[in-house]
Formats: structure tokens, C-alpha cells, sequence
């Protein structure tokens, strides 16, 4: 599938989760119904606390997420955060609280209706010190050497060039500055059905990459000390029960038993990596 088509089919379907017409990638069950409660019950599983939950705007948190990378961040007051696929917010006003008044969170989503709902959100919050960009993370609209912290959340595995996004975060980052990403990664190489399957895609099956070339990439366009900071198997009944994952059974001849077995090979990882300073040896781990 040739990329543009990969980013036109992504688009199209997280238009309908801003528009609330259904859910992508990390849910369970959510199609149609992708309430309050639901996205507030995934977001305690993939590691979220109350009191983050309940500090940001009511629709900002659509539960599409994999992890919490703002937990691994160890943001400081003033800094700048940039969110990678920053969707209705909920990433960016975490930050922000951290980050306080002196500090910038800019969210980067490629999706119109996203910008629009991340924009409402900030607006109903107050966040004076939160920004939306519409852009793609393959070509960020952002000045190099502005940023002190890159996060992503479950978004980098939608990107039909991985490496690109990743020599963009490079960019844009400061010396010495972080990317601390979650994301979706395979254990083992999916069936081709699979991975041709256009839900599968928007659903963050099959544009998920194998864990070391996914590592390996980092590594390539100049990060330091890339590390795992934490690994879980994707559960199982977020992809069987998921809409992307029933339309690939009904619509082929896979079962749902080889689902399951294939949800075993999926891994929700959080990434940490720092850009060195220009004085510091290369390659240190």
C-alpha cells in the first residue's frame, strides 16, 4: 500500500473517533459506543492514575492510547514538550500541567477534526500555554533545536515511514534533549492477511514494526542510550474483541482462534532515548 494511501485511510478513520462515530487503535469493544467511561476505564489499564484522568478536559481523553508516556518524562517547569499524534489533547494537557505557565506543549496531529476537538479542549481548560499544529510527524511543523521533550502515544506504529518520524524528532530536539515514546510493537512477523488488511491498519495492527528494527531505527538517525523502559503483551481482548479485528474475520478466511494467537505476538513497549549534546561520543549506550 503506497504511503499516502496508509495516511489518507489513517486520517479518514480517526476523523469518525474525533467525530465519535467509533474507535481505532487500543480499545476494546468501543465501536459505536465510545463513551466517557470506556476511554477513562482504558486509560487506568495502560497506566494512568485518577488525579490525571480527572484534570483534563471532558473529551480529551479518547482512549486510544497504549501507555502513558508523560509518566516517564520527569518534565520540569519550562520546558518545552512536543506531542507526536497529539489527537483531542489528553497527552499535551498532562504535560502542561507539569510544565507550568513558563513552559510550551505543542501537539502535532495530521487529522483536522482532531486539531479542532484538541483545540476546544484547550480552550474549555484554559491552557494558554498548549498550541495545535496541523501537520504530519513525517514532516513536522516545527524549527529545529526548539524542543526539550518528545512524546507519542500509540501513534508512531500508524506511520508508513517510521524512520522519517523519528529523524524529525531528532530535529527538532534540543542537545541532550529526550524522546519517551509508547507505542505498539511485534514480537513476530504478522500473517500477510493481516497485514494487508485495511482495518488492521487503523486499527494499529499492521502498521506495527518488529521490536529491534523498531529499536534499531531509533538508533540509526542519531539517538543515545535507546532503551525499553518498560514491555507488556498487548491483552488479548483489546484485539479480539476490538471492531478492526472482527472485520479481518469476517471479511477473510483467518479465525478468531488465530487472532488470539496473533494478539500474543503484539507488545505495547515505552521507549526512551536522548539526542547527545554535539561534544558527546557517538554511539554511547
Amino acid at each position: 500500500m503506497k504511503e499516502e494511501n496508509i495516511r489518507k485511510i489513517v486520517r479518514e478513520g480517526y476523523a469518525k473517533v474525533a467525530k465519535r462515530e467509533k474507535s481505532c487503535c487500543g480499545t476494546q469493544n468501543p465501536c459505536g459506543d465510545n463513551t466517557s467511561d470506556m476511554s477513562e476505564e482504558i486509560s487506568r489499564r495502560i497506566g494512568y492514575g485518577e488525579e490525571e484522568i480527572r484534570s483534563v478536559p471532558e473529551g480529551a481523553n479518547l482512549g486510544l492510547g497504549c501507555g502513558n508516556p508523560v509518566a516517564l518524562a520527569s518534565l520540569k517547569k519550562g520546558q518545552t514538550v512536543l506531542d507526536l499524534g497529539s489527537g483531542g489533547g489528553f497527552d499535551c494537557f498532562l504535560a502542561a500541567n507539569r510544565i507550568g505557565k513558563s513552559g510550551k506543549v505543542i501537539g502535532v496531529d495530521m487529522t483536522p477534526e482532531m486539531i479542532d476537538k484538541a483545540r476546544e479542549n484547550a480552550r474549555k481548560g484554559k491552557y494558554e500555554n498548549v498550541e495545535f499544529r496541523l501537520g504530519e510527524i513525517e514532516n513536522l511543523p516545527v524549527a529545529d533545536g526548539t524542543v526539550d521533550v518528545v512524546i507519542s502515544n500509540c501513534v508512531i506504529n500508524l506511520s508508513p515511514n517510521k524512520e522519517r518520524v523519528f529523524k524529525e524528532a531528532f530535529r527538532v530536539l534540543k542537545p541532550n534533549g529526550r524522546l519517551l515514546v509508547s507505542d505498539i510493537v511485534l514480537l513476530k512477523k504478522l500473517p500477510e492477511i493481516v497485514r494487508k488488511n485495511i482495518q488492521a491498519y487503523i486499527g494499529c495492527l499492521s502498521g506495527a514494526e518488529m521490536k529491534d528494527k523498531y529499536l534499531k531505527m531509533i538508533e540509526d538517525v542519531g539517538f543515545q542510550k535507546v532503551k525499553i523502559v518498560e514491555e507488556n503483551h498487548f491483552p488479548v481482548e483489546n484485539i479480539v474483541n476490538d471492531p478492526t479485528a472482527q472485520a479481518i474475520v469476517k471479511a477473510s478466511e483467518i479465525s478468531a482462534e488465530k487472532i488470539r494467537k496473533i494478539a500474543n505476538t503484539v507488545a505495547s513497549v515505552k521507549v526512551s532515548a536522548f539526542k547527545p549534546r554535539a561534544d558527546h561520543p557517538k554511539h554511547e549506550r
